[in-house]
């Protein structure tokens, strides 16, 4: 046991020294870098609350229309358990190489090929960065709840100046903005979930006790599109590949977090460990709750009405006969869109940054502030606010819907490409036998196969409604499955431009698991640990 002992820290110093050799030589003396500024409650809180806006507080009044309140509540278990998946498989790699510049495109990039890096850095950018001007639209579009006499492009206008200043602050005063932001969404949905118990027992102003009424009348489930069984899978596919949106990119949020972390070796895999119970208070709950509170034939899921016209949780609080709690859930959206906003440009300009220091990028977007805030790429993707404008107009807002739709697909690309990235990982792993690694989940690799395979069917049939007879949209088939072309594209052109002597795929034994690894370690510091009941609030909210 001492001989093994012995060869394994002979091991582990060998390739520390040889980690610090590389990245000495890789170090960037002409350019100041990203600094480590997030602590562990702002990244936790912003990877479970900063992506959080409209899809999860107003998006889950079509899940319940289409598919009824069993489906929603089984779609959102599905994804759940889908997005754990994909938050290990992040957790694990991550916090092994939390790099500064740290995206899933770097790591695709270094532990599979650089055409894999290159295509997904890209199609993660031009994803975030129209996101952001979408959550703009979302913030001004939710005021109009209030018909306020001011024209909308003045909203749009405050909501993108709002959005930009949060980015150009360091990374500490963003993750401490963003902290608060997420933490207000959390609370309000944890309201909201106490309110809705309160409705169900009988406890509302109307005194009438819902429990489990609309379960029976309308029913438990919906026939979508067609009737029958058939009508009955349609409905729970069509629900299931929609409320993904409301999940999106969360994981990925995490992982760019960590190259701004303080001590991410052990603050990522607490962040986590803890993800799970979060996903089943916030998302599950609120799912089966919603199902509790509103029958799924409401004529105003129907509607569409923007801001918390069309919220489950405000039309219960209203046929419950609770005045004035619509306009505070407003606001709890209004403030969703903007944080989810803000998120979506730190996650784009992070992305930029991120592409650059691996060469996929120009290399103008490496240079940061001596604060460590990548400007260049701040200013490039804050541009892209301005495609809010063109949602004053009818036309224009069809045009940037259109493309918008584009998240959904995304989604499905990015987690399929986080199982493959991570099986690779695992696999360099144990064929170059490292063996500690500050995390390590027990469900892996396992968890990724599973995760990989369902995700693609989910993929695949995200728009098969289109071949429902009578059902066929030109404009929704193109948006369910344009991105995947899209990727294919940025791949195979790196591959006959840059990558025709790169290997379609890093041998394991070639991976590198070593440069920059001394320098994170001689970085990181221990934190104490807080044990006790006293601090069981933590397992949720720090």
């Amino acid at each position: 046991m001492d001989e093994n002992h012995k060869e394994k820290s002979e091991l582990q110093a060998n390739v520390r020294q040889a980690s610090v050799d590389v990245g000495v030589h890789q170090s960037q003396p002409h350019h100041a870098q990203t600094k480590r500024g997030l602590k562990s409650r702002h990244a936790q809180m912003i990877a479970l609350g900063g992506t959080i806006g409209t899809g999860l507080f107003v998006g889950s009044s079509q899940g319940l229309r289409m598919g009824g309140p069993v489906f929603l509540l089984a779609a959102y278990c599905l994804i759940t358990f889908l997005v754990f998946g994909i938050v290990t498989a992040t957790t694990e790699l991550s916090s092994y190489l939390p790099v500064p510049g740290s995206s899933v495109s770097y790591y695709g990039s270094r532990f599979v090929s650089p055409s894999v890096g290159f295509a997904l850095g890209w199609m993660y950018w031009y994803i975030f960065a129209i996101t952001v001007p979408n959550d703009i639209t979302a913030a001004s579009l939710v005021v109009q709840y209030w018909n306020p006499p001011v024209h909308p492009a003045v909203w749009i206008t405050a909501f993108m100046i709002l959005i930009i200043a949060l980015n150009c602050f360091p990374v500490s005063v963003f993750g401490e903005s963003e902290f608060w932001f997420a933490s207000l969404k959390v609370f309000g949905i944890v309201g909201l979930i106490f309110m809705a118990l309160v409705l169900v027992c009988g406890g509302g102003p109307k005194g009438d006790a819902l429990g489990f009424r609309y379960w029976t009348q309308p029913g438990p489930v919906n026939e979508y599109l067609v009737s029958g069984d058939s009508g009955r899978l349609v409905a729970f596919i069509s629900t299931t590949t929609f409320s993904v949106f409301a999940f999106a990119f969360a994981p990925e949020l995490l992982v760019v977090t960590a190259g701004e972390m303080e001590r991410p070796r052990q603050n990522l895999p607490r962040a986590g460990k803890r993800y799970f119970y979060r996903l089943v208070l916030f998302y599950i709950l609120g799912a089966f709750f919603n199902g509790l509170i509103v029958p799924s034939n409401h004529p105003e899921l129907l509607g569409g009405t923007s801001g918390a016209g069309a919220s489950p949780w405000a039309i219960g609080a209203r046929d419950a006969g609770i005045k004035g709690l619509d306009s505070v859930i407003n606001a709890v959206i209004l403030t969703s869109s903007c944080s989810a906003g803000s998120s979506y440009l730190y996650l784009a300009s992070r992305t930029l940054h991120s592409m650059a220091l691996t060469g996929i990028a120009p290399a103008f977007l490496k240079k940061c502030t001596k604060s460590g805030i990548p400007y260049m790429s701040v200013m490039v993707n804050s541009s892209f606010c301005l495609l809010a404008f063109l949602n004053v107009s009818a036309s224009g807002k069809t045009v940037f819907n259109w493309f918008a739709n584009l998240i959904n697909t995304g989604a499905f690309i990015s987690w399929i490409s986080i199982c493959f990235i991570y099986l690779r990982f695992r696999k360099a792993t144990d064929v170059q036998r490292v063996e500690e690694l500050p995390y390590r989940s027990s469900f892996q690799p396992i968890m990724s196969y599973v995760c990989g395979v369902i995700l693609t069917l989910l993929m695949l049939v995200n728009g098969f409604t289109n071949f429902i007879a009578g059902n066929w949209d030109t404009s929704n088939f193109i948006t369910a499955y344009i991105g995947i072309p899209i990727c294919l594209i940025f791949y195979v052109g790196h591959k006959v431009s840059k990558g025709r002597n790169d290997p379609w795929m890093c041998a394991a034994e070639e991976v590198d698991l070593v440069t920059g690894l001394a320098e994170i370690l001689a970085g990181e510091t221990p934190s104490p640990t807080k044990k006790g009941w006293k601090n069981w609030w933590r397992v949720l909210f720090e």
